[in-house]
């Protein structure tokens, strides 16, 4: 007995095909568009966590003694992440540092470090990832 295998396996016609490749590409352009959008509001959501960080920062009066890059009477931010890169528990060390109001030395005398003007663990936490990330 013979088996037609034209019948079985018949091509696709030119249209299926232009279809299908169609298809193919819109999915792909989909696919594309939406990671442009994701990564763009990552990086709107992580701005609007700086200007946050940022403005509660003010409100601490914590650039009056340091800044991003260069030191004043106290470190930079830059010199902070670099030393705590890295440790386990840097966190955890600046979170006590920024809610304690430990002693710190400034041009030779002891003086209580400022903490800052929230109780809000999450805006805490926003100014630590602040730092590190500096």
């Amino acid at each position: 007995m013979r088996v037609n295998s034209t019948a079985r396996f018949a091509p696709q016609t030119r249209d299926e095909s232009n279809t299908n490749t169609h298809g193919v590409q819109m999915k792909t352009l989909i696919v594309s568009v939406s990671a442009v959008l994701l990564a763009g509001s990552a990086i709107l959501v992580n701005a609007a966590d700086d200007a946050a960080a940022e403005s509660l920062m003010k409100k601490s009066g914590c650039f009056k003694c340091h800044s991003v890059d260069k030191k004043k009477d106290g470190p930079a931010y830059h010199e902070v992440a670099t030393k705590h890169k890295g440790k386990p528990d840097a966190e955890q060390e600046l979170y006590k540092h920024l809610t304690t109001q430990p002693m710190v030395k400034i041009e030779g005398k002891e003086e209580k470090h400022a903490k800052l003007k929230t109780d809000d663990d999450a805006q805490i936490k926003n100014v630590i990832q602040y730092i590190l990330s500096r």
